[in-house]
């Protein structure tokens, strides 16, 4: 079973979780504050941490990027608040996903089962025939996770990658919101569409020229073409 880090302020939200998780067989470690989440993000490996943005001595936001700069390991986030800067910020320093409170435990847990299985899925691929596609000055390394746009790196995040990758993987095919969401999220009932068209919106900006290559398909989706 996986092994989580709950990073929040409130007492109540910390035992709670850790008390629920810990019934369905994970281990769980808590942090008060993101300070002391990052500090044991050093010293064990975790399969996901979750991250309240709010906290004190070190916000969520800080906390997300000072384990970014040594770990890949997937992190949600918690937050009282639902705008969409706040995600779009969150996503471009490497979140895998995101929950507004109030929430339930239920739902913070199928999104971790969710994110920790779809990241266990990539790791095998990786070690699978070498994936590249290459077209017009835009190379998507899908094996060695590198995106090259007319000679210069792409930098993305983990959710933007696997999210690019489904598309080449599929290119040419029309592609719901729906069908991302369950593919690329591992869930269907606690998704979003805004999540996608979020994420889509990122990673136009990370393609520059080459954002042409995904289609808007008004009322269904998108399509890498």
């Amino acid at each position: 079973m996986y092994k989580i880090l709950i990073a929040d302020d409130e007492q109540a939200i910390r035992e709670g979780f850790a008390e629920y998780a810990r019934f369905l067989g994970y281990d769980v470690e808590t942090a008060e504050d993101g300070m002391e989440a990052v500090q044991k993000s050093r010293e064990q490996d975790f399969d996901i941490i979750v991250l309240d943005i709010m906290m004190p001595r070190m916000d969520g936001f800080t906390a997300c990027k000072e384990i970014r700069r040594s770990s890949k390991v997937p992190i949600l986030m918690l937050s009282a608040r639902g705008e969409e800067y706040d995600k779009l910020f969150g996503f471009e320093l490497g979140v895998d996903d995101y929950v507004t409170k109030p929430f339930s435990v239920k739902e913070v847990i199928a999104r971790i089962q969710a994110i920790c299985s779809r990241a266990k899925q990539e790791a095998d691929a990786e070690s699978t025939a070498h994936e590249v596609y290459s077209d017009d000055g835009l190379e998507i390394d899908m094996t060695a996770r590198t995106v090259i746009c007319d000679g210069s790196k792409a930098e993305l995040t983990p959710k933007e990658y696997e999210l690019l990758f489904f598309l080449v993987r599929n290119r040419n095919i029309a592609l719901s919101r729906e069908t991302l969401l369950s593919k690329v999220w591992g869930y269907d009932f606690y998704g979003d569409d805004r999540t996608v068209d979020t994420h889509i919106k990122t990673l136009r900006m990370r393609l520059g020229r080459h954002k042409e290559h995904i289609v808007t398909l008004r009322g269904v989706g998108y399509r890498f073409e």
